[in-house]
């Protein structure tokens, strides 16, 4: 299987989010919140295209890497998952560390809160993160969907009809 940032990401939000979209449910087309997320993501830093690269890892596209100084620049819209953002980065910095950038580091921002977050990944993150490969793989091999959470975020999530509309 190849694991992708998205499921990093989906894997710390919601196991139900995983599974579904490693069957090809992707339903972000149909949200106003990923919509929203785009916009700010274009519009933020209109001079970025010109000054970063954007670099395709086959299994991650980075929008935004600074080549000189091997910096990841990813721009999210709120903080409210905080704790995904910094692992699919990291997950980003892995990556490229797999593909001979041990160095490289990276930054989170929060253009409409005007915040930012410098990642750096461990050894202890490298180790976390094969152990989290591993359990994708577990959980997208299962026949069975995985229950639902019922978490006050789940209203905003694309996938909120598939879970909740009976």
């Amino acid at each position: 299987m190849i694991i992708t940032a998205t499921h990093i990401n989906y894997y710390h939000i919601c196991h139900r989010k995983l599974w579904l979209f490693s069957r090809g449910i992707q339903m972000e087309h149909t949200s106003e919140v990923v919509e929203e997320a785009k916009l700010i993501h274009e519009s933020s830093y209109p001079q970025r295209a010109s000054k970063y690269t954007e670099l395709d890892l086959g299994v991650a596209k980075i929008d935004f890497y600074d080549e000189k100084n091997k910096v990841v620049h990813e721009i999210k819209k709120s903080r409210k998952m905080e704790t995904a953002h910094q692992w699919q980065v990291k997950y980003y910095l892995l990556l490229l560390r797999r593909a001979g950038v041990p160095e490289a580091t990276a930054i989170l921002e929060y253009p409409t809160l005007k915040k930012t977050m410098e990642v750096f990944l461990s050894d202890d993150d490298v180790h976390y993160l094969e152990e989290v490969e591993h359990e994708i793989e577990q959980i997208t091999r299962q026949e069975k969907v995985p229950e639902k959470i019922n978490k006050s975020f789940c209203k905003k999530c694309s996938y909120y009809d598939l879970c909740w509309v009976e």
